[in-house]
Parts: structure tokens; sequence; C-alpha cells
């Protein structure tokens, strides 16, 4: 004992102390002690400015074409004949057309003038899958938060708890950026990391057009100059150009082939399908890959991508989980770092 003590193997097991300090600090830096890299603000905060929507370019959901209007539109009263909304026979009085009320809520359903929320859930390939159809006005009600309102390195909240903070009616778990320090983060106009990923990326352009990118050979600046004002990355692509393009065998990393899902994939511009499906219980088996693309192919989507799955994959909607999220050790939300949200 007295041998091991002299001088030479003092410094060796100095220095394996400090080694297993610095790893130990690095590990706990990495995964588990937080950091806040920027706060989110009523503005925003970023690297590129923010949008200004134009009310007059915002689409019409409702199916009787009547011009959408958004709450803060300046509406100048009408004089004279052209203020009758109703019909008008000579001699008789005016009979006004009732108004549409909203917004309009159902335990599935939700519609107001710029948004409009169907889902339904199906059983596919031995698992239950929850389909959340949403149109909306402009690409100002599809949003993005963070945990804790704030960018940064494990900050984690649940679904739920982001949702509800930001006032969403419909929301969904996102990339689970913070797990990685690689890969595009640009959120609602606002450029937070610039570092190219290796992979697939899904820019949300503000037109609601999507693009399906490979991010290493992707210019962040060009996109951002050609009007992405949302880019996720996680992936891979599941549809492009109307086609399937995973493979039946695809699967992200060493994950199991049958998982929980979480995706989105769109129609047409402002037109969208949000996908989550259950796994790794005895009702619900899970989706691979292939099979989550072909649910999106059924629905006519021209792009779907694949975001953060397995125990984080949750759906919410009016202050309620749709889903049942589970890691397969118990039923619960996961925390996580992000989520992509519809909201006012």
């Amino acid at each position: 004992m007295k041998k091991f003590f002299e001088k030479p193997y003092r410094w060796a097991l100095t220095f394996s102390a400090i080694l297993a300090a610095c790893m130990t600090f690095v590990l706990l830096d990495t995964f588990v002690i937080p950091r806040v890299i920027a706060v989110i603000t009523a503005t925003g905060t970023g690297n590129h400015g923010h949008f200004f929507w134009q009310t007059s370019e915002e689409s019409d959901i409702n199916s009787d074409n009547t011009t959408v209007m958004d709450s803060d539109t300046d509406l100048t009263p009408v004089t004279g004949t052209e203020a009758n909304t109703g019909t008008y026979t000579q001699g008789q009085p005016v009979t006004e057309e009732p108004l549409q009320q909203y917004p309009v809520i159902k335990d599935n359903y939700y519609k107001d003038e710029n948004i409009e929320i169907n889902i339904n859930e199906i059983r596919r390939d031995s698992t239950q899958v929850y389909i959340a159809d949403i149109k909306v006005s402009s690409l100002k009600y599809l949003k993005t938060a963070f945990a804790k309102n704030s960018y940064g390195r494990n900050l984690k909240e649940k679904t739920s708890a982001m949702a509800k903070s930001n006032n969403a009616i419909f929301a969904i778990n996102g990339d689970y950026y913070a797990f990685r320090n690689t890969g595009f983060v640009l959120r609602n106009g606002f450029l937070y990391r610039s570092t190219a990923g290796t992979g697939d990326a899904l820019a949300i352009f503000a037109d609601g057009t999507f693009k399906s990118i490979k991010e290493s050979t992707a210019n962040i600046d060009s996109l951002v100059s050609a009007g992405a004002y949302q880019i996720l990355s996680f992936g891979p692509t599941l549809i492009n150009n109307s086609e399937i393009v995973v493979s039946k065998n695809a699967e992200v990393g060493r994950a199991m082939s049958s998982n929980p899902r979480t995706a989105i994939g769109i129609i047409s511009p402002l037109h969208y399908v949000f996908v989550v499906s259950d796994g790794r219980t005895d009702k619900s088996a899970g989706l691979s890959l292939y099979q989550l693309a072909d649910v999106f192919a059924d629905l006519n989507c021209t792009c779907a991508y694949n975001l953060d799955g397995g125990g984080s994959a949750t759906m919410w909607f009016n202050g309620e989980v749709v889903n049942i999220p589970t890691d397969g050790n118990g039923f619960y939300e996961r925390n996580i770092s992000d989520i992509l949200y519809i909201g006012k």
C-alpha cells in the first residue's frame, strides 16, 4: 500500500481523478445540466428578422368562399345598399341572415375564421393512429415553441405544458432539437442554429408550402431568403413529390422497427396532416417508417416528414392528450424540448 502512494502512483491517481471529473462534467453538461442560450420574447429573437403577415394574402378555409378576415384587420363601415347582408323584397324589411358563431368546438373538431381542425382515429397495422386534418388561412397560425420559452440545451417540458403556456389549440411534439448539437433550427422566422446535420430536414415556407432538403448540401441563408419560416431537423422524409421515399426496412438510428410515431404532411399549401401513432403496448404494436409513410400516401400528401417518436410521440388538442404516450415502461408524457402547434 505504501508503494502505491509513492510519487509515480500519486500522479497516476491524480490524473485519473481529474479525467473522471472532466468526463462526468461533459456528460452532465450534454445530457443533464439545463443551459439557456436565448430567451424567447413576444417579438422573438434570433439572427433573422420577423415576418409581418399580410391579411390580404390569407386563404379562405370556409366552404362558402366568404372572405376571411383576421381579428386585427381594419374594417371600414359600409354605408348605403352595400350594408345589406340579407335579402330584400320591395315593401318588406331587410332580413338579416344568421352569422356563423365562432369558434365551433367539439370533442374532435375546431373551427374559427382562420383555423379548421378535424381529428380522426383509425386502426392501421395493429396500431391506433390519430390523424389531424388541419387547414389554416395563413402560416402564421402554424407555430413552434421551446420548452421553458427558451432556446438551449437540456431544457424540457411536456407537450401539454408547452401547449397550454402558448395558448395552443392543437399541438404535437417537435424534433427534439436540444438532443443534438447539429441540425438547422429555424423557428417562427428566427434562426437559432445554422450548423447543418447529415440527414433530411423539412423547410416550411411562409406561403404554406413544404420542401424536403438535404442539410449537408443546403444553404441556410438561401432558404431564409426564399421565405423559409420553420425548419425541422429529425427525419427522414417519408414522402416527396407524392412518392414514398423510405424503404420498407428504413429506421431512425438503432430504433426498433415498430414504434410510436409523430409526423407531419401536406396535401396543399396551408392544408396539413398531423399523424401520431401509439406503440409499445398490447393494444398497439407501433408503425415502421414505411407503414407511417403509407398512411400519408393514402391521405394524398405530396410531402411528409418524420419527427421525434418513441416515448416523445404526443398529440394534444383542446386541453387534452389525444393519444397514449409511453416509453414502454409506463404511460406518461415525456419531457421534450419543443412542439409544433396551431394557435392564434
